[in-house]
């Protein structure tokens, strides 16, 4: 009571504050005795508990009992325990994937054997990412019958879809696969779709999942489940069958007229039903890309009576669609007569097709295309002499795998192929994520295609997909997006080992195209040899003028390119709000060169708050590292393996101690790899002393040859700043990773433990013997 009554008199709290803050005290206290009452609860209590008693509360803190559900049924410790802010989502999430898997056999543990309890129905619920691995076998059990009511819980709860390590699949497998994209993409809530370690990818599966995430697939007729038409699909059509015929008859017209004018629909949630004839023919642009002509499927060519097909859409648009393509495309002439055949044997057989469904496997025809595409090129190649004159950003690279191909070359992303823009699409992602899947020619093109027209796409990221040349075509449709006005792309990440252009290059071309970007990351690890002697800044895109960017956070790795400030400037000056800018790998020809970035940065970028420099010599330029340092702007600074003591004196470190102690605007300093060693990091406690100003509260010195009695040392002077200063200091957080702390593991623990009384302390039990080496050249 007199607690309680000193708590209020501090600070007014509600009752229900106070309370909930003493049941989160004694939460283990009220988890053995709530496990011990189970049995007055029934049978239900034994396992259902664990959901829903123990679920959020406003005001307290279930955490300590999700940490020990872990250890106990999981039974072991997870990856990067520290950073797990959430246990009851990671235990939920975990125990779903490890009971979808076949990892965790839930009749081991008391608490869990109850046959009123499903784990996988009663967890789905609280799962917002899931990963599918291997043979796809969980994406098998999520299919089926059985599992229906998961299958539409994760609907509602699922944001994030990864895929890793994958392995081919038979079609039975894909099919299980399609009805759960279709489920959580099309008519769910996944907004990011990734993919992990595949080194040889299957080109069927790998398309099929990069098209149902763009939201392209067949509609209505071929995505069945167990038998039936999907129901969000058959809902919608059985909307629109409702619908007067002026009505369908006006918003044919209507489609066909955004149709010519270019105005994508993808928008929508839901995308209406059309006719299976032509969405094939469209999906076998999309996936075929420009070397397959339109109407090529022979689902479409040979409509046979099973096929459904909808009248109002032959009537609508479809035959003048089809007329049009013809006209562009005089190898396609001659079957004029067979798609006249095919749509009146289409109209005879509406009826009847309402009652049958087509062939499973129709569902993979357009896949399959890739598989058996040839290389004949039938399209009008006169068709794409418009394109190329009004195209010329990939001029610079004659050998690109687009330069014949009209389709990554037109405006649009398309020329003598049905664009995109006209198909009626469900509902796509918004994030799509690639690390470490080969794309080859073919693939990029189908990718360059889908994201074309992906308007919904807010986050790209290709991360070492061994893309080369075709590079090129990946940014032929992204420049064929960045035209449609209700584009919403905001980040882009492109990193590889080897460069087929200059990064500037690179870094110009997708900006001047998307100045709507927040970040823009390009990274690449080594030069291609055959572009080794190709000039800088010559190509035509880096001529071009750069508008006026939202850009925030710019990231370029160089493949140990030069840093040409003249090259860089147009960048940073169209990009007025940039904040944070990481350069990594870059050799300073000169030694004016700094300078003259740190003046562009001054008189461009006043909001700039971050700045990075990795691997770059900055050895013979402490008159720019200091300049940096006393930016009354910059909040954050960087220096990774930049040699700054290499030829340094004692002074030049007594200079950057004192620059940080009058800058009350700087909030992190991180000097990872620079060989600081025991007396540098000893001098770098000053920095807090009493005669200073610094607000610092981040410091990092990893990888710096610190031993356990430096870090001791340093400690010690640190406590005794900190009590000359009356205990005030903004001093919170000290990363240590990569250190020779185990060289005196008693002196380190003591150290580490007087640390973590003034700050939070990040080390790692990293064996020093690996940086013998090292150590040698800095004694």
């Amino acid at each position: 009571a007199a607690a309680l009554s000193e708590a209020m008199v501090a600070e007014p709290r509600s009752l229900f504050a106070l309370s909930a803050a003493a049941v989160s005290r004694s939460m283990g206290a009220l988890e053995r005795d709530v496990w011990g009452g189970n049995a007055h609860m029934g049978r239900r209590g034994e396992s259902l508990i664990i959901f829903d008693y123990f679920s959020p509360t406003p005001g307290l803190s279930t955490q300590p009992i999700w940490r020990k559900l872990w250890d106990d049924v999981m039974k072991t410790r997870p990856p990067n325990s520290e950073n797990i802010t959430c246990w009851r989502k990671k235990f939920l999430e975990t125990f779903f994937s490890n009971v979808l898997h076949g990892v965790l056999d839930v009749s081991s543990d008391w608490r869990l054997n109850d046959h009123h309890f499903s784990p996988l129905l009663h967890s789905s619920p609280h799962v917002s990412q899931l990963t599918l691995c291997n043979m796809l076998q969980g994406a098998v059990e999520l299919a089926a019958e059985h599992n229906q009511k998961v299958l539409e819980n994760l609907a509602g709860s699922l944001r994030i879809l990864k895929f890793q390590h994958l392995l081919s699949s038979d079609q039975s497998i894909r099919r299980s696969l399609v009805l759960l994209l279709h489920r959580l993409i099309h008519h769910g809530s996944v907004s990011q779709v990734s993919m992990y370690s595949w080194p040889v990818p299957d080109t069927v599966l790998l398309v099929l999942i990069l098209s149902m995430s763009a939201g392209f697939w067949r509609l209505g007729n071929a995505l069945t489940y167990h038998g039936s038409l999907c129901g969000l699909c058959r809902g919608e059509d059985k909307a629109q069958s409702q619908e007067p015929a002026q009505e369908r008859a006006e918003r044919g017209h209507c489609n066909e007229r955004e149709w010519s004018d270019g105005k994508n629909q993808e928008g929508s949630p839901r995308a209406p039903e059309v006719s299976g004839c032509r969405t094939d023919a469209r999906l076998n642009s999309v996936v075929s890309g420009p070397r397959s002509p339109p109407l090529r499927n022979q689902a479409c060519e040979e409509v046979s009576s099973e096929v459904p097909c909808d009248h109002t859409s032959i009537q609508g648009g479809s035959h003048r669609w089809v007329s049009d393509q013809l006209s562009h495309h005089p190898i396609l002439r001659k079957t004029r007569r067979r798609l006249k055949s095919a749509v009146g044997k289409k109209r005879r057989c509406l009826r009847r097709s309402r009652r049958l469904y087509a062939d499973p496997e129709d569902l993979y025809d357009f896949v399959f295309t890739v598989a058996r595409e040839d290389s004949s090129g039938l399209f009008d190649k006169n068709s794409a002499t418009e394109g190329e004159n009004a195209e010329n950003w990939t001029s610079s690279s004659p050998g690109s795998p687009c330069a014949g191909h009209a389709g990554c070359k037109k405006r649009g992303g398309s020329a003598g192929i049905f664009s995109l823009k006209a198909a009626h699409r469900f509902r796509s992602v918004s994030t799509l994520e690639l690390f470490s899947i080969p794309l080859t020619e073919e693939t990029c093109r189908i990718l360059s295609n889908l994201l074309s027209s992906w308007v919904s796409l807010e986050n790209l990221v290709l991360s070492y997909n061994g893309l080369g040349a075709n590079i090129i075509c990946i940014l032929s449709g992204l420049r064929a997006l960045s035209r449609h006005s209700d584009c919403h792309l905001r980040v882009v990440r492109v990193s590889d080992i080897f460069s087929h252009m200059p990064c500037m290059e690179l870094v110009r071309c997708i900006l001047s195209a998307f100045p709507q970007l927040h970040t823009l990351s390009v990274s690449f690890d080594l030069k291609c040899q055959l572009e080794g002697n190709r000039p800088e800044g010559n190509p035509s895109c880096s001529k071009a003028e750069i508008p006026d960017s939202c850009l925030e956070q710019l990231e370029i790795r160089f493949p140990r390119e030069p840093l040409h400030t003249a090259f860089l400037l147009p960048v940073l000056k169209a990009s007025k709000s940039l904040q944070q800018l990481s350069l990594d790998s870059a050799t300073l020809p000169c030694a004016q060169e700094l300078g003259l970035l740190l003046e562009a940065l001054k008189e461009y970028n006043p909001n700039l708050k971050k700045v990075s420099f990795h691997d770059v010599n900055l050895a013979e330029h402490q008159k720019e590292v200091l300049l940096l340092l006393q930016d009354p702007v910059l909040q954050e600074i960087t220096f990774s393996f930049c040699r700054l003591f290499e030829s340094s004196t004692t002074e030049f470190l007594s200079e950057i101690i004192n620059t940080v102690k009058r800058n009350s605007s700087l909030k992190s300093l991180k000097l990872p790899g620079n060989r600081l060693g025991n007396h540098r990091l000893v001098a770098l406690a000053d920095i807090f002393s009493e005669d200073s100003s610094s607000s610092l509260c981040q410091l990092d010195v990893s990888s710096n040859c610190i031993k356990p009695d430096g870090l001791l040392e340093f400690t010690k002077k640190l406590e005794s700043h900190i009590q000359q200063r009356g205990g005030q200091i903004q001093f919170t957080h000290l990363r240590l990773f990569q250190n020779w702390l185990d060289q005196d593991a008693e002196t380190a623990q003591e150290a580490l433990r007087r640390l973590k009384a003034v700050c939070s302390v990040v080390n790692d039990s990293w064996d020093s013997s690996q940086a013998f080496a090292d150590y040698i050249s800095v004694m």
